[in-house]
């Protein structure tokens, strides 16, 4: 957790470097479906025993840092944290990505797009033992200008995939797939020009 707040400290400590950079942070609750196509009956089933989708709610905390600005577009990096839990088990994912916003409409509407990797820590409900494998994602959303330093998160929807606790990652008895995840996310952008 220490590593994950410096690389955040770190990329927004960069803002000061670049003329019209922008930053904009994000605390916004989350729901995150997990499914895979195999279920799982050991004791590190992480969808729960037998299931084959769960579940999971909390928070996706990040920030995003605009390098680059040509008319409507704008692109830059997204550092984020989603820290979500579901019938008991844990799901801790950390992504850096690339993202670029478009503002196509002469309302304050500005969509955007994002695609991420990093890691997933995964810990089945009943069994502390984690683990932590690479994870990747693709996220879409729209923000709304609801004035100069703050934004409505209209609605983000990511799809992920990642090699979560299972009797194949951790017992080794059998063979389970990379679970699929379908995010969706709302909440407040605070923007820093």
């Amino acid at each position: 957790m220490k590593l994950r707040l410096l690389a955040v400290i770190v990329c927004l400590s960069m803002a000061t470097v670049a003329a019209h950079a922008q930053i904009g942070l994000y605390l916004n609750p989350i729901a995150i479906r997990a499914s895979n196509s195999t279920a799982d009956s050991g004791p590190f089933a992480f969808l729960g025993q037998n299931a084959k989708s769960q579940m999971f709610y909390g928070v996706n905390l990040g920030g995003y840092y605009t390098l680059f600005h040509q008319g409507n577009t704008e692109a830059g990096i997204d550092v984020r944290d989603s820290i979500v839990h579901g019938n008991g088990a844990a799901l801790n994912s950390f992504l850096v990505g690339g993202r670029v916003a478009f503002a196509p409409f002469s309302r304050p509407i500005k969509p955007y797009v994002q695609a991420s990797v990093g890691a997933g820590t995964s810990r089945a409900a009943t069994n502390p033992v984690h683990i932590t494998k690479a994870q990747y994602g693709v996220y879409v959303g729209a923000d709304y200008t609801l004035n100069r330093h703050v934004d409505l998160r209209i609605l983000e929807v990511g799809y992920s995939s990642l090699t979560t606790a299972s009797s194949a990652t951790i017992g080794g008895t059998a063979t389970i797939p990379a679970s699929n995840l379908l995010s969706f996310s709302t909440g407040i952008v605070l923007r820093f020009p």
